[in-house]
């Protein structure tokens, strides 16, 4: 049985003066799922959310939440999400158990044991106990962050939106608001903009894609990938080998119609990639076999330590570039177009 709809948008529009942010914009989020709304900067994304928690009004189509509509009930709808804008709205001269406290009481806990009960489940989910006695003022922006995450949940809403939620985080923030965004996910339908292909793999188990304001892709990460995936192409990684010795040893072999090799010299690495069939067209089984077999062939005769041989599936940064109208890297597109110009000079 599917689980309920939470979340029903249906042909949202939203203008500013000549420019049209949102453009007819139709799906739906159910309960339990961790959604990445992707786009580049400009696309929309930002401007979706603000109608969703009704800080902006639509100039076309409705939207529900948890059956609230965001026109004729917006109170409604604010009472059961919690929300982060990109830049969290914190009052830095507070301590973290006085904001949380504060913020708790404004969304209408006013039982003080109810009031507790949420302000320690959301600082034990969040992290915050080393900072909980901290000013705000004094956290790193990893921590503030994580206040601004644990007032969006305080109040136990339905849903959760995140705007940007890792901009401007460093490396290990990043992660560490990644893994959070997993963990409340367990308990909390999650819908957050991001512009980075590796947060929604991390995370997500579903993926909307919106371009110029329109949505142009919605599926699984894996899903996405498997729509666009390039065929016929093996990846190998090898280690300790001379680039130009691999690229001239592969060169003379026919079970793939060409191969390309690349050093990785931070990584100690050469990868090859080896096309298999005709350009653009699925390989029998039995082609990507033998492929597979005779790299392993040439690996043993030349003695190379082999790492890893898989098929090539199309990255989400790759299917999201085809998504909204720019073509993925293709080798053999290229060497199409590198072609025609000797072609068009023979026939004239």
């Amino acid at each position: 049985m599917a689980a309920e709809v939470l979340v029903d948008v249906q042909g949202l529009a939203k203008t500013y003066g000549p420019l049209r942010a949102v453009d007819g914009l139709t799906f739906q989020v159910r309960r339990g799922e961790i959604v990445g709304l992707l786009g580049a900067n400009g696309a929309g994304k930002s401007t979706l959310m603000k109608v969703l928690t009704c800080y902006l009004t639509p100039d076309e189509g409705t939207a529900t939440v948890a059956g609230c509509s965001i026109e004729s009930d917006p109170v409604g709808v604010r009472r059961r999400l919690g929300y982060l804008p990109e830049n969290a709205p914190l009052y830095t001269e507070m301590r973290v158990r006085e904001f949380l406290d504060f913020v708790a009481r404004m969304r209408g806990l006013n039982a003080r044991a109810r009031r507790m009960e949420r302000i320690e489940w959301a600082v034990e989910h969040c992290g915050l106990k080393p900072k909980y006695m901290a000013p705000i003022g004094t956290l790193s922006r990893g921590y503030r962050q994580r206040v601004g995450i644990a007032q969006a949940v305080v109040h136990d809403p339905d849903l959760l939106i995140l705007d940007e939620p890792t901009s401007g985080l460093d490396p290990i923030q990043i992660v560490e608001i990644r893994r959070l965004i997993a963990i409340i996910g367990q308990t909390k339908t999650v819908f957050f903009s991001t512009h980075i292909m590796q947060e929604v793999e991390a995370v997500c188990s579903r993926a909307i894609v919106i371009n110029k304001g329109r949505l142009v892709a919605d599926g699984s990460p894996t899903d996405l990938k498997a729509q666009t995936a390039r065929p016929g192409r093996l990846v190998a990684r090898l280690r300790g080998v001379d680039a130009s010795n691999v690229r001239k040893a592969l060169e003379g072999i026919s079970a793939w119609r060409k191969s390309s090799v690349r050093a990785v010299p931070d990584q100690g690495l050469v990868e090859c990639v080896l096309h298999v069939g005709a350009g653009g067209q699925q390989p029998e089984a039995r082609e990507v076999n033998a492929a597979g077999e005779a790299f392993f062939a040439a690996a043993r005769e030349h003695g190379w330590p082999l790492l890893d041989l898989h098929g090539e599936g199309m990255s989400l940064e790759d299917a999201f570039l085809a998504a909204t109208g720019h073509a993925p890297r293709d080798d053999d597109a290229q060497d199409a177009s590198a072609a025609e110009p000797a072609q068009t000079k023979a026939q004239g």
